[in-house]
C-alpha cells in the first residue's frame, strides 16, 4: 500500500494521486503540484490516502507547496479574466463563420497558455482561429475538442432526478453506458426517458447494472409460461429487487394474478444472449489529460 494525496482541478470531478512528502495537508486545502502540464493549482480532496499500487500508474509526482496568498491571487486573475476571454473567441468564431460551440476556458496556472474547449458536429480548421486568438492574448492557444456528455460534464445542470448531473458532480471518470443496462433493469426504453441532458443514455443506469445483470439470469422473461403452485400461467411482470414475478393464471373458466417468489416458480432460463448494445463512451480527452 503507498500513502497519497487525492487532488481534484478545476472544472473536473476526476481525482489524481500525489505524493504529500512531509506537508501536512488538510481536506480542502488549496495546493500546488507538479503536473505533466507544468505546475497547476488544485484542491486536496483527502490526505493520506492509502492506496494499493497496482492503481498507481506511474511515478507518483509531488505537491510542491501549500498555495501561498500570491497562488491564489494569480488562480483569481486567471478566473476573472475568463469572462473575456469567452467574449473575444466567440466573437472570432463569428467572424470566421466556424462551426463550433466554445463551451469553457481557461488560463493555465503560470499564465503562458489559455485553453478554449469546444464542441462541433465534425471537424474544424481552427488554425486561422488560432491565430487571431494568440495575437489578441499574446499567449498560446490551445483549442481542445469534446464531445456532447464532456460538455454537459463541463457546464453541469440539473437531472430529470432533480440531482447536478452524475457526470458533474460524482462521476469520476464518464463510463461506457449500453442500452442494454436499461434493458435489464426492465425500463422503458423511451429515449426521452433514458436519455440525460446531453442526449445520450444516461450515466445512472451503470449503478447497479451488475446486480440487474445477475438478476436477470434468475427470473423468467415477461410473457413466458412457467409453473406455480396454483398451476401454470404466463409473466405479467417481475421485480428484481424483491426476486418474484406476476403470474396470471388461467383456471376453470376464471382468471387471477399471483405474486410468486422466483424460487417458487419453474422455468427455463435461457442462456444470456452476449454482445452490448449502443455504446456511449467519454472522449479520448476525458479519459487521460495527462496530469499524472
Amino acid at each position: 500500500m503507498a500513502k497519497v494525496v487525492v487532488i481534484k482541478f478545476r472544472g473536473n470531478c476526476k481525482p489524481y494521486y500525489f505524493s504529500a512528502g512531509d506537508l501536512p495537508l488538510e481536506k480542502g486545502m488549496h495546493v500546488v503540484v507538479e503536473t505533466a502540464h507544468g505546475q497547476e493549482f488544485g484542491t486536496v480532496l483527502e490526505a493520506g490516502k492509502e492506496v494499493a499500487e497496482e492503481k498507481i500508474v506511474g511515478p507518483l509526482k509531488p505537491v510542491v507547496r501549500i498555495a501561498t496568498e500570491k497562488d491564489e491571487e494569480i488562480v483569481a486573475r486567471g478566473e476573472a479574466r475568463r469572462p473575456e476571454a469567452m467574449r473575444v473567441c466567440r466573437q472570432k468564431i463569428e467572424e470566421r463563420g466556424l462551426q463550433m460551440k466554445l463551451i469553457d476556458c481557461e488560463f493555465t496556472f503560470d499564465g503562458s497558455k489559455v485553453i478554449f474547449t469546444f464542441t462541433s458536429e465534425g471537424r474544424v480548421d481552427f488554425r486561422e482561429l488560432v491565430k487571431d486568438l494568440a495575437s489578441y492574448f499574446h499567449l498560446r492557444i490551445e483549442l481542445k475538442q469534446v464531445g456532447v456528455r464532456d460538455e454537459t460534464r463541463i457546464l453541469g445542470g440539473i437531472a430529470p432526478c432533480g440531482r447536478v448531473v452524475c457526470c458533474a458532480g460524482c462521476f469520476p471518470e464518464l463510463k461506457k453506458v449500453t442500452i442494454k443496462m436499461a434493458k435489464n433493469q426492465g425500463l422503458s426504453l423511451n429515449p426521452g426517458k433514458i436519455s440525460g441532458l446531453c442526449g445520450r443514455l444516461m450515466c445512472c443506469l451503470s449503478y447497479e447494472d451488475e446486480y440487474y445483470a445477475e438478476a436477470c439470469k434468475k427470473v423468467p422473461k415477461l410473457g413466458a409460461t412457467v409453473s406455480s403452485p396454483e398451476g401454470k400461467g404466463s409473466v405479467v411482470s417481475v421485480d428484481m429487487l424483491k426476486m418474484t414475478a406476476r403470474i396470471k393464471i388461467e383456471k376453470d373458466g376464471a382468471v387471477f394474478y399471483r405474486d410468486y417468489p422466483v424460487s417458487e416458480l419453474g422455468f427455463k432460463r435461457e442462456k444470456e444472449q452476449g454482445g452490448e448494445e449502443d455504446v456511449e463512451e467519454g472522449s479520448p480527452s476525458e479519459k487521460s489529460d495527462g496530469r499524472k
